[in-house]
């Protein structure tokens, strides 16, 4: 499966942006999809996961209430809306796909990842 994210940018706090993750497969989108993100210095580090359909998320806590995951599944495409950014919020944001059953925050637990997408968000 081969993932590609759009829509990073540079954004000023308190701002929106939304992220979209095409995957490109012939046998149908990862069972999960997920988010991740990397701050510049830091590791990598979860965001936000949904299984199939929606019926199973999971977020962060630290943007739960304002990122929203959704996907198309007709469309193989994943979308992040984040809401209320604050500066660490900040990094490269990857896009995961994972054809386990279970939405898990590990990183070991996605075999597909896109180049990510650079976000800035400004203070």
């Amino acid at each position: 499966v081969q993932l590609v994210e759009s829509g990073g940018g540079l954004v000023q706090a308190g701002g929106s942006l939304s992220l979209s993750c095409v995957a490109s497969t012939t046998t149908g989108s990862p069972y999960v999809m997920a988010w991740f993100r990397q701050p510049p210095g830091k590791e990598r580090e979860f965001v936000g996961a949904v299984s199939r359909g929606g019926f199973s998320q999971k977020y962060s806590p630290s943007v739960k209430g304002r990122f929203t995951i959704t996907r198309d599944d007709s469309k193989s495409v994943l979308h992040l809306q984040m809401n209320s950014l604050k500066p660490d919020g900040s990094g490269v944001y990857y896009c995961a796909g994972s054809d386990s059953s279970m939405v898990t925050t590990a990183l070991q637990g996605y075999d597909s990842w896109g180049q990510g997408t650079q976000v800035t968000v400004s203070s």
